[in-house]
């Protein structure tokens, strides 16, 4: 008998959107969440070929001695210019786009669906993997104070990061579902809610 073609949906959002706020109520609700950027992290550290371009583009500095990432030395560097944040995203990217594609094989087996959350799909070319992408947004300003209070970022940190995504106004054209998150967490819990049942609808 052959299997039921399986649902893959994307999910995105600047910082402070509260896209993972999104995809915990996910998870609550028993859907399969790959979370692309601890993939990144963990990348960073275990694939060598990663961990020497790194090193070649930004320094010796950029891993400890223990051979973890020099977070605070490695943004400083990336987040310095618009190139340096082109040059981490080419060694990065297409090895996570490699290992997201392999994921999805291995947990569709048993899933009819899985979803993937990722700050950068539209920048890591990352939305024709997916069926629908889903945009979590939210205004700039609030965006930015949740960071701050949240997250400890200064505005000069929220800025730089902000500015190296792309809009909102371009993701908001290339989505296929929007959820706008300028409220609080039980609000967009409703709405997540509201994509389940849509999602439900999806699969045919």
């Amino acid at each position: 008998m052959e299997k039921m073609k399986k649902l893959k949906i994307g999910v995105t959002g600047g910082i402070g959107s509260g896209k993972s706020e999104f995809c915990k109520f996910l998870i609550k609700k028993g859907f399969p969440v790959i979370n692309v950027d601890n993939l990144a992290k963990e990348l960073l550290v275990s694939d060598a070929n990663i961990k020497s371009d790194i090193i070649k583009q930004f320094g010796e500095a950029s891993y400890n001695e223990s051979g973890k990432i020099n977070k605070k030395y490695i943004s400083g560097k990336v987040f310095s210019t618009s190139q340096n944040v082109q040059k981490i995203n080419s060694i990065v990217h297409p090895k996570v786009k490699e290992k997201v594609q392999n994921i999805i094989s291995d947990k569709l087996i048993d899933s009819d669906i899985v979803i993937v959350e990722a700050a950068l799909i539209y920048e890591a070319s990352m939305d024709e993997m997916f069926d629908y992408v889903v945009l979590i947004t939210a205004d700039e300003k609030i965006r930015m104070e949740r960071m701050m209070k949240y997250s400890g970022y200064s505005i000069d940190e929220f800025t730089k990061r902000n500015e190296n995504q792309i809009s909102d106004e371009e993701k908001i054209k290339r989505a296929d579902f929007i959820f706008i998150n300028n409220g609080t967490p039980d609000e967009l819990n409703k709405k997540a809610n509201l994509f389940i049942n849509i999602i439900h609808g999806l699969i045919v």
